[in-house]
């Protein structure tokens, strides 16, 4: 049955005993309050994959979908009934009803991932079922990275598509860093005009011989990021931007030579970065620098409504500022202690800048060193330490350990996976990740609001190469991060592997150029280039 095929899993999926749903050119469309965001999504995927009208229709009408929220389920829970005679979808709001909506799709079956019909007059049915489902967590996301390879505007609606698909609901959007500044900042042009664009690439991990020589880049404007932010919307999905500060920063020290330790080193003389890894140049901590970002601030708060912003905030070498008498006598000013503190202070600065403005502060597990700020939430990637300690602090945090949920990570430790990365994550580990450690206490746990897979893009030149790494890991998350799953050792993988087999057809409607489960084809592999692949099981740090 279609209904066991589920991805992720509901909580509770039976079948009844009615007939089978005919969705054919007579179904009619109910929509009740709150739910118009479902509608029009039904009318514009569902009905151009099945060439159906789906036109406006009476509330309790025969041959009908139905869409109502009703405000005793929880916001994000749904209840989908399918007879002979209609399908009704309830929300607990606008987002259940959603979520219900792509359970409907994948019941309807693989043509429903497509633009349009394929065989006009051809029947669709929907199993007699009841299906009732509510999330695990309320941050279930995926983090892009689009500052190492640019990934145009229509490939980023494509990836919103996808993480709707999968009831993934918040899409972190890496817009800066050291290769590339790909956002338009109005009242300092030079970002985009200067930082966006790179001279040339590095070809595979940072140690290889290899270059592209050619120009890299490419920016959003602003107009870009209003449609992107609506139309993740439409999908009730938040889109949580990320400015790193104060290192991961030589695109916009490139752009202004003045927002760098320009007492240390020749910071006219940078370009945009064209390699890999670690950039020692950070920003100098000084009052001109914090009034600069405070403006770029100003507007991204203006193009993304979200509640919480990233400032990054990781992997911020602190050579310059020892070297640096500007720095030293920061810190001694300001009473600081040590480069680490004056890291804590520009991480402070930010969190009270941005609670002021109603806004919450988020950022990497190295904003922890020298500190915490008050309101800041973490995103734990160099393992669960830093959000275990955080959490028992009494912060929030976004769960991402890079041992788990990199997929930039190698899925095979076979001689032809292309550009090969870190050590291996299988689809089943990513199945088998836990978010919430067992060390934490309930009060703890209920510190972790959520989690998410992170996208690096160093070694993904294009669209097909993200589609590669992501896919069909993602999947594997969207159900950890969906369902309140049993111990990781205990899990079903054989079940979650059987749902993959009709999964996979819908990744292929949808265009997605997945990794097959026997392995990369000939036009995923890249001979010759170096990857950076090391050996054995993570740390479990």
């Amino acid at each position: 049955m279609t209904f066991e095929h589920l991805i992720p899993a509901p909580a509770r999926a039976e079948a009844t005993q009615s007939s089978s749903f005919v969705i054919d050119a007579d179904t009619t469309l109910w929509a009740g309050p709150g739910t118009e965001s479902t509608e029009r999504w039904l009318r514009a995927a569902l009905g151009a994959a099945l060439g159906l009208s789906l036109r406006p229709g009476a509330e309790g009408a025969a041959n009908s979908l139905a869409l109502r929220v009703d405000d005793s389920l929880e916001p994000e829970a749904y209840r989908l009934t399918v007879d002979g005679d209609r399908v009704e979808i309830q929300g607990g709001a606008g987002a259940g009803v959603f979520w219900g909506a792509q359970t409907l799709r994948q019941l309807v079956g693989p043509d429903a991932f497509r633009r349009a019909r394929l065989r006009p007059g051809a029947e669709h049915s929907v199993p007699a079922c009841v299906v009732e489902d509510a999330p695990r967590f309320g941050w279930r996301g995926m983090m892009l990275d689009v500052s190492r390879h640019f990934m145009p505007k229509e490939g980023v609606l494509r990836y919103l598509d996808l993480l709707a698909a999968h009831k993934l609901n918040v899409f972190h959007f890496h817009i800066t860093d050291d290769q590339g500044w790909r956002v338009e900042i109005k009242r300092h042009p030079k970002l985009t005009e200067v930082g966006s664009w790179r001279s040339r690439t590095r070809w595979g991990h940072r140690a290889s011989p290899l270059w592209q020589e050619h120009p890299h880049g490419g920016h959003y404007t602003q107009d870009d990021i209003r449609e992107i932010v609506a139309y993740a919307d439409s999908l009730h999905i938040t889109v949580v931007p990320e400015v790193d500060i104060p290192g991961h920063s030589q695109a916009a020290i490139t752009a202004y030579p003045y927002l760098g330790n320009s007492d240390v080193i020749d910071t006219e003389a940078l370009t945009v970065w064209d390699s890999w890894g670690v950039s020692p140049n950070v920003l100098a901590p000084t009052e001109e620098v914090l009034r600069f970002y405070e403006g770029v601030f100003e507007e991204i708060l203006d193009l993304f409504p979200s509640t919480f912003v990233h400032v990054g905030g990781d992997e911020c070498p602190k050579d310059q500022w020892k070297a640096s008498p500007t720095a030293q006598a920061r810190i001694k000013e300001l009473g600081v202690g040590d480069e680490d503190g004056l890291q804590s202070w520009f991480i402070r600065h930010f969190d009270r800048w941005l609670a002021d403005r109603g806004r919450r502060l988020i950022g990497w597990d190295e904003i922890l060193e020298g500190g915490l700020a008050d309101g800041a939430t973490v995103s734990s990637w160099r393992g669960y330490r830093g959000g275990i300690d955080a959490a028992k602090a009494g912060h929030d945090v976004v769960m991402c350990p890079e041992q788990q949920v990199y997929l930039n990570f190698r899925e095979d430790g076979g001689p032809d996976e292309p550009m090969p990365i870190a050590y291996v994550r299988t689809l089943e580990d990513v199945y088998r990740f836990e978010p919430v450690p067992a060390e934490l206490t309930e009060e703890e746990a209920a510190h972790v609001i959520g989690t998410q897979a992170n996208v690096w893009t160093e070694v993904m030149e294009h669209q097909g190469r993200v589609d590669y790494q992501v896919f069909p890991r993602l999947a594997a998350f969207s159900e950890v991060a969906w369902r309140q799953l049993p111990a990781p050792a205990e899990r079903d993988f054989a079940d979650f592997e059987r749902r993959m087999s009709a999964h996979y057809k819908r990744l292929d409607a949808l265009g997605v150029d997945y990794r097959p489960p026997t392995g990369p084809l000939p036009r995923h592999q890249r001979p010759g280039v170096l990857g950076r692949p090391m050996e054995g099981a993570p740390p479990n740090v």
